[in-house]
Formats: structure tokens, C-alpha cells, sequence
């Protein structure tokens, strides 16, 4: 009798299902992969409901890592897309974006115009069918019930618990439909009540479970007593119901999320235990912090206080995705920076990634510390790269540099060739919106001196004397020790010492040193006293360029 008034009740919960639509029919559809043993299929699931965030990309990096250090390993992207009253337009086309533009590759799921993969759909609200198949059987094990409680009751419920002192939350004797007799459910269900379908849990939270964390490591964690909810009004899954039948038939073996989830892993051991399933390895990271220099302490990183906790900011400062996937493997990895100094050649991909390093406390945030890895990054690039990614850069963001330095890719090209390559390669630039200023001396429309930067213990009418003559005697040499030679010449003659020794025992006896001339010329020619070699410089800019701002300046 209890049976049939079951089955009675199924069919009036999920009048969209058939008696073909089974468990062992998803089975069937959705089998195991079959990879060879040690392969790890992880995902990324993000909601399209706001901007994507640094601590989304950390989590997906890490997921990929998983995946593809496994060897034939599977990396999806599944959207869950089941709360459309907060989706933001255009927000799964930004994630598809963001994340293929720091080179994560994705061996199935959503893409911006289809899905692919044999484990779809990726998306959730087109898995529906699935979320209540899988809901029906938990209905007919006794293991969910439905629940008509209006928000004022769940409110009321609350106000006892915190009267009482006792914990939050739909359990014991604040759970009032729990055992609702079955004809009673039924028509209330037919006059149109509406109602959330429950987990029936069978929990004591007095009583521990133990459980290994991929990350976190030995855990224990109390047995679950809520009845949270599986399926909202509307029939759309919870977060809970969801992931769990998704990671099963999409064949997920580790799943990688945020220690925020810790809260509510109870509920998720027991769920996966009661839909009879084989739980995959949980991976709970660390949250990203940062150091707070008003509090003196450290917090979490916040969309709101933040911007480089934005995704966007990345792109529109202009960081290369390579400066940013190299510092979140540092904080990934604790062992990664000793690697990187002894492979500085190599993809971050040939790293042994392993979630055995990843910090079980937290992981800092350094901005000054990201900007230094990135000028390390940068560093390592070819001046064809530097290039390539300064103009993809400018023709988004500054149109007008874009025509600049895209209007001779040659001579661009060989701007950022100088100082590049060898031992000591330059490193003064960590993103492309520093680019313009750093270079701006090579374009005339740019250029400008600012006489502030001349050296003040040098008068004027030295600085006009040195300028005048080398304007005259300057012409293209042939490598640096000629360029030095005529340089130290002018600086005898108009009693700056070529001799450092000297100089450095009696600096009275000269007016000053080639240092201090060479500074003038630099200066005239860069408009500033800090530039790569002055040699490779002029040389760029070719002898008439050079005299005339010399010139200009005398």
C-alpha cells in the first residue's frame, strides 16, 4: 500500500517522467569513460550570475592542472545556469572568453555557440530530466518528501531556534512535513499548493565522519541532520542535487571547489551515500587573500575593495596571460618557484603539479610580487611576442597608440628587440598599459623633454655647450666602444672627466664626469634619464632624428 501511494505520489511530482526514465537508463547513456587508471576528470562549473573574479580562474587552473598532469585526463566546463532570475546577459559567452583567454582548454563542455562532449549537455537547465529522475528514486527509497512550509513558517522556525538556542536550519521537530502522511501530500499537491521537494536525512550530528580532503587532508566532519532542499518550486534543482548528478553521469573523479563548501560537505557525503553512487575525491582550496594594510591583518579578496580581483582588470591593464596563469601557480604549488628557477624555459605544463602542494590555509594575494613575476615573464618573451601582444593590447584599449605602433611593425618590433635576450635581459615592463609611456620617446608625436630631468649641478650653459658641439660631431657609429669614444672626447674638452677613478678622488677638481655628460645627451635624445642603452637608442632613431632634437635642446 505504502508502495503504490509512492508511486502515486511520484507521478503527481514529476508528471514528465516516464517509466523509462530510470537511474539504470542514465546508466546506460552516460557509461564509465574508460580512461586508462590514473586519469582524473575534473570541471569547472561557474554560474553566469556576475563578473568573473580571480578566485574563479585560481579554481579552474587548478582543475585543468588536475586533469591534463594526469596524463589522458579530462577537463570540462559545465554552466549552472539554474538561477535565470540573477543570470546577467552575456555572462556564459565572458566566462567561454575569459577563460580560453589564459589559455585554459577545455576537452568538452559549453562552448559560445554549441556544446561538445559525449557527457552533455553542459549546461544545466537542459539536464532537468536528470536532476528529477534521480530526485523521483530518492522519493521512492524514502530518502525526500515534499514540503509546503511558506517563507513565514521557515522565518517562525528560525525565531524558535534562536530563542531556543538551538542550531539553524529544517531538521527533527522544526521539520513539519517531514512525516506528513502520504494521501495528505498528494492533495495538497493536486489543489496547487506549492511546495519544495526535501532530502529526508537520517544523520546525528553528535556522531563523526571521518574523511580525507585532497587538499585539506584528514578531516572529520559531523553526520548530517538537515532536510535541505533538492528541488525548488519550479522544480529546479539546488546546487546540492545538482552537482552530485551532474559529477556522476559526467563522471567527474575529483572535484575541486572553494572551502566555503566545507560548511555544507555533510549534506553532500550523505547524499551522495543515499543516491547509491561512488563519490568522487574532494579537493576544497584555500581562499585567495590578501594583506590589508589599513586592518594590518589579512582578508579575503573582495570584488568590491579589489580591482585585480576582477578577471576584466587583467585585460584591460594589459597583463599577459602568461604573467597571470605564472604567479596563481605559485600560489597553487608551494614548490612551484623552486622549479620555475631551475626550468626558467619551461611551459608552466611540464611543472608535476600535485593537490598534495597546495596550501590547506591560504593562499596571499601580492600585487607587488605578481608585478615583479610578470616583468620576469615578460622578460623571457621575444621581441616578436612583446610586440604581438602591446598591439592586441592598444587596438582594444588606446586606438590611438595602436596607430603609433602599429604603422612600422619592423621598427616596433625592434624597440622592444633592445635590451632583450642575454644573461640580464631589461625588465621594466609587466603590463602592456605601461608600454606607451616607457617607448613614448620613439614616436615624435609622443616625445617631449622635460628639463627637470637634467642633471641640476650641471648649468645650463654646459648643458647648451656639450649639446651644441655633439649635434655637430654626432654620426651613426659603428658599435658601442666608437659611440663611448666621441662621447668621452666631448666630455674632456668641455672638463667633464672620462676618468671614474679620478673623478671619485677628487670630484671638485671637474666640472663632473662622462656619466654626467652622457646623461645630458640622454636626456635631449630621450627626454628622460632612465632608458635602455642610449647606443641601441639612437641608432633606432637614425642619425637626423637624433641631431635634430639634439639640436632642439642647444
Amino acid at each position: 500500500m505504502e508502495n503504490s501511494k509512492l508511486l502515486e505520489l511520484s507521478s503527481v511530482i514529476f508528471p514528465d517522467l516516464s517509466d523509462d526514465d530510470t537511474i539504470e537508463s542514465l546508466e546506460a547513456k552516460f557509461p564509465e569513460r574508460g580512461l586508462p587508471e590514473g586519469s582524473k576528470v575534473t570541471r569547472i562549473a561557474p554560474s553566469p550570475t556576475g563578473s568573473m573574479h580571480l578566485g574563479n580562474l585560481y579554481g579552474a587552473l587548478a582543475d585543468e592542472r588536475v586533469a591534463h598532469s594526469s596524463g589522458n585526463g579530462v577537463f570540462m566546463l559545465r554552466i549552472e545556469d539554474t538561477d535565470d532570475k540573477r543570470e546577467v546577459e552575456g555572462a556564459v559567452e565572458k566566462i567561454i572568453k575569459y577563460l580560453g583567454g589564459f589559455g585554459l582548454t577545455f576537452d568538452e563542455g559549453a562552448t559560445a555557440d554549441a556544446d561538445f562532449g559525449e557527457y552533455g549537455p553542459y549546461r544545466q537547465r537542459q539536464r532537468a530530466k536528470f536532476y528529477h529522475i534521480v530526485a523521483r528514486k530518492l522519493l521512492l527509497d524514502g530518502r525526500a518528501y515534499p514540503c509546503f512550509c511558506s517563507e513565514e513558517d521557515l522565518e517562525n522556525a528560525h525565531k524558535a531556534q534562536e530563542q531556543a538556542k538551538d542550531n539553524f536550519g529544517y531538521y527533527g521537530k522544526y521539520a513539519i512535513h517531514r512525516d506528513m502522511p502520504i494521501d495528505e501530500a498528494i492533495e495538497k499537491i493536486k489543489n496547487g499548493d506549492k511546495f519544495v521537494l526535501r532530502f529526508k536525512s537520517m544523520g546525528d550530528p553528535s556522531k563523526k565522519t571521518p574523511f580525507k580532503d585532497s587538499i585539506k587532508g584528514n578531516l572529520e566532519v559531523p553526520e548530517n541532520d538537515q532536510d535541505f532542499v533538492l528541488l525548488k518550486s519550479d522544480g529546479i534543482p539546488t546546487y546540492h542535487l545538482a552537482h552530485i548528478v551532474d559529477d556522476h553521469f559526467m563522471r567527474t573523479t575529483d572535484v575541486i571547489r572553494g572551502e566555503e563548501w566545507l560548511s555544507t560537505l555533510p549534506w553532500h557525503l550523505e547524499l551522495w551515500n543515499a543516491c547509491g553512487f561512488r563519490r568522487p575525491r574532494y579537493c576544497h582550496t584555500s581562499q585567495v587573500l590578501k594583506f590589508d594594510e589599513e586592518l594590518g591583518t589579512k582578508r579575503k579578496m573582495s570584488k568590491r575593495k579589489d580591482p585585480e580581483c576582477s578577471l576584466e582588470f587583467y585585460y584591460t591593464t594589459g597583463y599577459p596571460k602568461e604573467s597571470v596563469i605564472e604567479y596563481l601557480m605559485t600560489l597553487l604549488n608551494s614548490n612551484y618557484e623552486q622549479w620555475r628557477s631551475a626550468n626558467a624555459d619551461k611551459s608552466y605544463r611540464e611543472f608535476p603539479f600535485s593537490t598534495n602542494k597546495m596550501s590547506a590555509s591560504g593562499a596571499l594575494f601580492d600585487l607587488a610580487k605578481f608585478n615583479d613575476i610578470s616583468k620576469n615573464v615578460v622578460a623571457r618573451m621575444t621581441a616578436e611576442q612583446v610586440y604581438e601582444g602591446v598591439a592586441q593590447w592598444a587596438q582594444e584599449y588606446d586606438k590611438d597608440f595602436y596607430s603609433l605602433v602599429s604603422k612600422d611593425p619592423a621598427y616596433s618590433t625592434a624597440i622592444f628587440a633592445i635590451g632583450r635576450g642575454g644573461k640580464k635581459p631589461r625588465k621594466d615592463i609587466a603590463c602592456w598599459s605601461e608600454v606607451k609611456d616607457f617607448i613614448s620617446y620613439f614616436f615624435d608625436e609622443l616625445f617631449a623633454v622635460n628639463k627637470d630631468e637634467y642633471p641640476a649641478h650641471i648649468s645650463v650653459d654646459d648643458r647648451k655647450a656639450i649639446l651644441s658641439e655633439y649635434a655637430q660631431i654626432y654620426k651613426t657609429a659603428a658599435d658601442n666602444n666608437e659611440w663611448f669614444e666621441t662621447v668621452k672626447t666631448l666630455s674632456e674638452k668641455h672638463g667633464f672627466t672620462s676618468d671614474m677613478k679620478a673623478y671619485k678622488a677628487d670630484p671638485s677638481a671637474f666640472k663632473g664626469s662622462v656619466a654626467d655628460v652622457s646623461t645630458v645627451i640622454r636626456v635631449a635624445v630621450t627626454g628622460r634619464q632612465n632608458s635602455p642603452d642610449l647606443f641601441a637608442i639612437c641608432n633606432l632613431l637614425g642619425e637626423d632624428r637624433v641631431k635634430a632634437r639634439i639640436q632642439a635642446q642647444a
